[in-house]
């Protein structure tokens, strides 16, 4: 499997940074279903990690994309990119520390109304 360099593990400063230049094209939550809280990074969009593959078929190869998850004890955004780099994809970026830096920074976050199935 192909490995994420450091240099496309970025800090919250630097993910700041991107958002305040509009140097993000695509900004994803992946986490899976079962994780998921509703919670958001604002300007960012929910693709779960089963649905990468799904969703990046429409974009250019050199879309610059930035996924994150819930914390730095989660591996699932470095799986994700991964799987996108594999893909062809040629700038992405893991936002370590997910939600919780983001959180803990004091930054707010954007949350999704979750429907559930009544039985």
């Amino acid at each position: 499997m192909t490995d994420i360099p450091d240099h496309n593990i970025i800090t919250i400063n630097h993910l700041v940074e991107l958002i305040r230049h509009n140097a993000i094209e695509e900004f994803w939550n992946v986490l899976a279903d079962d994780d998921f809280t509703g919670e958001l990074i604002p300007g960012s969009r929910r693709v779960s990690v089963d649905r990468i593959r799904r969703e990046s078929a429409r974009l250019p190869r050199d879309t610059a994309i930035v996924v994150y998850c819930a914390d730095t004890k989660w591996p699932v955004s470095k799986f994700a990119a991964t799987e996108l780099t594999v893909l062809g994809f040629k700038n992405v970026r893991v936002f370590e520390g997910g939600l919780a830096a983001w959180k803990a920074s004091g930054r707010g976050v954007e949350t999704l109304l979750q429907l559930v199935a009544v039985p």
